[in-house]
């Protein structure tokens, strides 16, 4: 069975590398590429072709909302999970209506 190729979107570095690093230590998952923005990350889907997009809420310019809304436009769209600090029905919902097909509080990781 082929890996899980995984582009993580998040403004931190330090969740970034972390993140990085965890997923590249399971079987089955290889992280193929990560973004400092949501317009990085966005340009990066198209050329990567993930099957998973872990993306942060919170990042200047363009939202990792709307991120997820465009990516999940796109014929053959890759999952887009949303990963933030922010863990409030606000964002859940917010998450859901743009598309996500998951949303986890990075809390659960600590």
């Amino acid at each position: 069975m082929d890996a899980i190729r995984v582009l993580l979107v998040d403004d931190s570095m330090t969740f970034l590398k972390a993140a990085t690093t965890f997923l590249n230590g399971l079987a089955g998952v290889d992280v193929v590429g990560n973004a400092p923005s949501a317009a990085e990350g966005l340009a990066q889907v198209s050329v990567l072709r993930p099957d998973l997009v872990l993306v942060d809420v919170a990042m200047p310019g363009m939202t990792g909302l709307q991120l997820v809304s465009l990516i999940k436009k796109a014929t053959n769209a890759p999952k887009a999970v949303v990963v933030t600090l922010f863990n409030s029905e606000v964002y859940r919902s917010g998450a859901m209506a743009a598309g996500a097909d998951g949303f986890i509080a990075k809390a659960c990781f600590v």
